[in-house]
């Protein structure tokens, strides 16, 4: 029997209007490039500074007022985006970087299959010889505005240069390589004086590493975010008078107990007529046997039950749960999709051993995870 997705009470990211991949091309047009839409309402201004932070969901940073004082303070002001599907940070990130969905860039999940093989790519590590620049084919909005005579930099990891991420979704001129919290800082703020109109973009992955590995829960977590709200507001106190600081990020985050997680590994109904699952433990991408979705689907759901909303491809498709779906990327959406909202992970033990020993974890469509922050500091 198929399900009505679309009558699911699912939070869905709300592409085109208030969503991550709606930010950049809203800064866009603040800083005055004619032909973008700011669908967002940012101010007017000659320099914006975007600092992502990796893993800080709208619901965790309510719930840790003393920890961030200066990051609530603008939430107090501030209000929420949606990430879109999954909410993970390699399509987080590449919505971010092209100003599309998911279903347009195709970059569908940490990982994915390649259309035509039984190969997943896994797309933080980039770890197939696939060229990133005809995956995802569209300009960046770092190539859009330095094409418009805008200065651009992206401060961020070195390691992160050239890599297939990298150049998939956030592509352009004026990388800048900062290892620590120090660095991204000065880097910043030598950069968004650069020329007329800047724009800068910088990326902060430690609170995300720190939940991934103690829960969102965790007193390290916590500390953590103490050093992201000084360095947030470092970053502010050092921008110029007619600089607007933007703080977001790519997904929020839950803490899953391992007795409350499913291994497909040792339940026979949820191999049955599967040939490769991809996505991560909060959101699978199951590619089934050709004619097999239906019963795939059927047996996720009678293991699962309302831990999950299970849908076939075009299900979710149609729901708009990738936005808008391109022919070339549909493929890489499972022919299966399991969205996993309750007290749960779906986890592959003999595939990614890994995401057993991770306590926190995140992709679901669920407010903790969709919901992150829309941060304005100016003067």
């Amino acid at each position: 029997m198929r399900l009505d997705v679309a009558s699911q009470p699912l939070p869905l990211p709300r592409y085109g209007e208030s969503s991550l991949s709606d930010l950049m091309p809203s800064v866009l047009a603040a800083l005055g490039l004619p032909g973008e839409v700011d669908t967002i309402g940012l101010p007017a201004a000659p320099r914006y500074c975007v600092l992502l932070v990796d893993g800080l969901g709208w619901e965790l940073l309510g719930a840790h007022p003393v920890e961030a004082p200066f990051l609530s303070s603008l939430a107090a002001r501030g209000r929420a985006l949606t990430a879109g599907a999954p909410t993970t940070t390699a399509t987080s990130l590449t919505s971010l970087g092209t100003g599309l969905p998911p279903g347009r860039h195709g970059v569908v999940g940490y990982t994915s299959r390649l259309p035509g093989t039984s190969t997943l790519l896994n797309a933080l590590s980039w770890d197939q010889p696939i060229d990133p620049f005809s995956y995802q084919p569209y300009p960046t909005v770092f190539e859009r505005a330095d094409a418009a005579g805008i200065s651009v930099a992206v401060v961020a990891k070195r390691r992160f240069r050239g890599s297939g991420l990298t150049n998939a979704g956030l592509r352009g001129p004026g990388f800048r390589g900062a290892d620590s919290i120090g660095e991204r800082v000065a880097g910043a703020a030598d950069a968004i004086g650069a020329g007329e109109r800047s724009l800068v973009y910088v990326y902060d992955g430690d609170l995300d590493f720190t939940g991934h590995a103690q829960g969102c829960r965790s007193m390290a977590w916590r500390y953590q975010l103490a050093h992201v709200d000084r360095f947030a507001e470092q970053m502010y106190d050092e921008l110029p008078p007619d600089a607007v600081l933007v703080v977001t990020a790519d997904h929020g985050m839950v803490d899953v107990a391992p007795e409350r997680r499913v291994d497909v590994d040792t339940v026979p109904a949820l191999r049955e007529g599967v040939e490769l699952i991809g996505g991560e433990a909060r959101f699978r991408h199951v590619y089934t046997r050709a004619g097999a979705d239906e019963d795939v689907a059927s047996a996720w759901r009678s293991v699962l039950g309302d831990r999950a909303t299970v849908a076939l491809r075009e299900e979710a498709v149609v729901a708009g749960w990738f936005g808008a779906v391109e022919s070339r990327v549909r493929e890489r959406i499972g022919d299966v999709v399991v969205n996993v909202t309750g007290d749960c992970a779906v986890e592959v033990t003999s595939v990614f051993p890994v995401e057993a020993k991770l306590v926190g974890l995140h992709g679901a469509l669920t407010d903790a995870e969709l919901l992150i922050p829309l941060l304005l500091a100016h003067g």
